[in-house]
C-alpha cells in the first residue's frame, strides 16, 4: 500500500473553512487513543490559535490551497455586482450569510461582502449585520492578500476601492 503524499507542506498557506487563512507550521505525529495520527499543525496568527487537523481528514474537513489568481479576479468581479438582498427574515438571511462565510468558498464570501456593504449615505446596519460583514470582509481580505502575495492593507484598499466604486456607479 502506497501512502498518499500530502499536498500541503510546512510554510504553505491554506484555507480552513471555519477559520480562514492559516499557515502550516509543521506536520507531526501524535498518538491518540492508541492510534498514530499524522497531523497538520496550522497556525492562525491573527486569531492567536493553532489547529491540528489529521492529514487523512484534511480534504474532508475542507482544507484547501489558497485561491488561484483567476478565483481572486472572479471574487473581485463579484464585489462589483449589484447587492442581492432577499426579502426573507433577517434571522434566515443571517444564517445563510454565516454558512457562506464558513464554507471557505471565496466567491460565496465575496457575495456576503457585496450584499452587506453599506455606502456612507445608506441606512445604518444592525449590530449583527455589521458583525457578519466584518467577518466576511476579513476572510476575503486575508485570502486575497495571501493569494496575491500582498499585505492585508493593500488588499483591503483594493477591495474598498471596488466597493466604493460600485456605490458611486
Amino acid at each position: 500500500m502506497t501512502k498518499k503524499k500530502n499536498e500541503f507542506r510546512p510554510n504553505d498557506f491554506v484555507v480552513y473553512p471555519a477559520h480562514g487563512v492559516g499557515k502550516i507550521v509543521s506536520i507531526e505525529e501524535q498518538e491518540v487513543a492508541g492510534f498514530k495520527l499524522e497531523l497538520f499543525v496550522i497556525s492562525f496568527e491573527k486569531d492567536k490559535m493553532t489547529l491540528r487537523v489529521p492529514t487523512q481528514k484534511a480534504t474532508e474537513a475542507g482544507l484547501r490551497a489558497l485561491s488561484s489568481p483567476d478565483v481572486v479576479a472572479h471574487a473581485m468581479k463579484t464585489l462589483k455586482g449589484k447587492a442581492k438582498v432577499k426579502k426573507a427574515m433577517w434571522s434566515r438571511r443571517a444564517q445563510e450569510y454565516e454558512q457562506k462565510i464558513n464554507s471557505g468558498d471565496l466567491i460565496a464570501i465575496a457575495e456576503v461582502v457585496r450584499d452587506l456593504h453599506r455606502a456612507d449615505d445608506q441606512r445604518e446596519q444592525s449590530y449583527s449585520e455589521r458583525q457578519l460583514y466584518e467577518a466576511a470582509l476579513e476572510r476575503l481580505t486575508r485570502e486575497i492578500a495571501a493569494a496575491l502575495g500582498n499585505d492585508e492593507t493593500q488588499a483591503a484598499r483594493e477591495i474598498d476601492q471596488v466597493l466604493v466604486g460600485r456605490a458611486a456607479a
